[in-house]
């Protein structure tokens, strides 16, 4: 089979659908089919196109033996709506052209969402270019975007649910990565063929056998530190603030040490927490890529897991629990629903703390 894989985010950046995608392109490959992607020139969560892209309106390269086929996409560091739209349908328009003129046949199409407004240019190459589309939902945008007070303008919300339902009922088939986001969008769209395509991890990646702690000593940690470590985007739906209100009520615990690993929107934020509590006991670090992420969370004792408290979120399963929990790293686990279920439950990997609960958390 072809099969093109379109998405906004691919490496060499580093995050959850990044490193999904890419596991999931070179598995297609192994099983033999033909694979191409589609993607920005890469930019996330720094907003700064990498060096090495910088200038060009579209550069191709192979990758594990893949075509990757790069467009031009408008990256700003603001945060204003204006700013995230235009960064959004740059790549949509330039992603239409660039997928147009792409040499070659494909079967299908697989599309990653969100963001949701890529479904545009997924659904009009899936046609010219007569080839099936597989619509995968990684996250129940924009509903994840209306409940977080991300998006409030009325007019655009109206038109991202207009295009959520047009994407799936143009779609051969629409992927989950959750069983949540499946039973959402079965009960909201009855017609719609679903189908659960599940997260994982490369084992022989994170291998706790294989994967020393020299990050942990190299900054700065002793033995006798807890280190309960939080490794991935620092958002809005992650609630990250109850970490540093977390950290204020066990300073007198000073071998506790809260680490937050990564990059993403809210960081400043948190930073000027710390410094306005004067922690001692927080430690924030840039993001990492993909080879150095082992390393980090081998580091940490125990995995520090929260989400929003939002009804919306109890369909949810960070990416980064499996990652946690293939070095072996204990949960602590904010998160209800069905990581609940699975994961404190079923499986007795951890302790779970009501999302966004602080005198659970520090209990």
């Amino acid at each position: 089979m072809n099969l093109l894989i379109l998405t906004q985010y691919f490496p060499p950046e580093t995050g959850a659908p990044q490193n999904r995608l890419f596991e999931l392109a070179v598995r297609l490959k192994r099983l033999g089919h033909n694979v191409d992607v589609l993607t920005a020139m890469p930019n996330y969560p720094q907003m700064e196109v990498y060096e090495a892209y910088k200038g060009k309106w579209s550069h191709e390269e192979t990758m594990d033996g893949m075509r990757v086929k790069r467009a031009f996409i408008y990256v700003s560091k603001s945060k204003s709506i204006v700013a995230r739209l235009l960064n959004y349908f740059s790549f949509v328009i330039t992603s239409f052209f660039t997928g147009l003129f792409m040499k070659g046949k494909w079967d299908a199409i697989i599309c990653e969402s969100p963001p949701l407004f890529l479904g545009f240019s997924a659904v009009a190459l899936s046609k010219l270019r007569d080839a099936k589309l597989i619509f995968n939902v990684s996250d129940l945008w924009p509903e994840s975007a209306e409940k977080l007070e991300i998006v409030t303008n009325k007019s655009l919300l109206s038109l991202a649910y207009w295009l959520e339902g047009w994407c799936y009922k143009n779609s051969v088939l629409v992927t989950g990565q959750t069983q949540g986001i499946v039973k959402d969008i079965n009960h909201r769209f009855k017609s719609v063929p679903t189908y659960w395509l599940p997260n994982g991890v490369d084992l022989s990646y994170f291998n706790p056998e294989k994967v020393s702690k020299a990050w942990r000593e190299k900054n700065g940690f002793i033995s006798t530190d807890l280190l309960l470590g939080y490794a991935g985007i620092i958002g809005h739906a992650q609630g990250l603030e109850i970490i540093i209100e977390a950290a204020k009520s066990l300073q007198d615990k000073t071998h506790i040490k809260f680490v937050l690993v990564g990059e993403g929107p809210v960081k400043d934020q948190l930073k000027a927490l710390k410094f306005k509590y004067k922690l001692e006991n927080v430690f924030l670090f840039d993001g990492v890529g993909k080879t150095e992420m082992p390393e980090v969370v081998a580091s940490f004792d125990l995995a520090l897991i929260p989400l929003r408290n939002l009804e919306l979120f109890k369909g949810a399963i960070p990416s980064k629990i499996f990652e946690n929990l293939a070095m072996r790293k204990p949960l602590i686990l904010g998160v209800d629903g069905e990581a609940r279920q699975l994961f404190i439950e079923k499986a007795n990997a951890g302790w779970y703390f009501e999302p966004e609960n602080l005198s659970q958390l520090v209990a």
